[in-house]
Formats: structure tokens, sequence, C-alpha cells
């Protein structure tokens, strides 16, 4: 079999925070913009993997969903425990500096983890926690 990560989700609550931090601090591509106001889904690609998107999408969207629903699922963004997503980067003290200098809530500074990698975590501005790998 020949299959590959071609799009993954995470929420968002705040298109233009989304936009500086995934576009501006991580560096990602913008590739589409849908929708207006809140109602916005915001496609990013990495220019060092343009075939794999990211798509930030207004949580809770789907018709079907509750109002308790919804609730929870704020609630869970608020806390960092409903979506995340792991990066990688040579980088990774450099990428930290960058992200603590522009006052991105920082989880755990680069640590060297039990299972064999090192890391560092953030969250982003929805409250996704956005972990990211030392590629070696």
């Amino acid at each position: 079999m020949d299959i590959t990560i071609h799009t993954t989700f995470l929420p968002h609550t705040d298109p233009e925070a989304s936009l500086a931090f995934y576009r501006d601090l991580l560096g990602f591509e913008l590739v589409q913009d849908v929708g207006q106001g809140a109602m916005r889904w915001l496609t990013f690609v990495s220019p060092a993997q343009p075939d794999v998107r990211l798509v930030l999408t207004p949580p809770a969207a789907d018709p079907g969903v509750t109002e308790d629903e919804r609730r929870t699922i704020a609630e869970l963004m608020a806390k960092g425990s409903y979506q995340s997503i792991i990066l990688g980067t040579k980088d990774l003290d450099g990428v930290f500096e960058k992200l603590q200098a522009a006052d991105a809530e920082v989880v755990s500074e680069p640590t060297e983890q039990p299972w064999g990698v090192r890391d560092c975590a953030f969250r982003d501005p929805a409250g996704n926690m956005v972990r990211i790998d030392e590629v070696r």
C-alpha cells in the first residue's frame, strides 16, 4: 500500500491569532482562507512538506453538534486537551527561543524525553497542544 498523510485538522477560535502563530511564527504558508469572521477555514502547508495540509477549522461547526457538546469542546480546548499536533525541526532551541520571545504559551522547555526524543511544547492561540520534536 502507498498511503500518506494528506490533511490534518485542528480547531481554532481566532483566525487572526492563528495566522500570527502558524504563518508568522512557525513559517507555514497560508494556501486557502475560506469563510468570514470567526467562521473561517485556514489551510496551511509547510514549505518543506507542501503536500501535507494543516486545516484550522471553527470548533463544533457541524450543525449536528448540540449546545452541550459545544460547551464541552470549548472547555476541553481551554484546557489544551481537545486536539494536538507534533511538529519537527532540526533547530529545536532556535524555534523554542523564537516562540518564547513572541510570548507563546510555553508548556514545556526543550527536554530529553525517556522515550528517546528531545522536544518542547506550546499551546496555540486556541489552546491546542503543539509539541515540537527535534529531528536528528
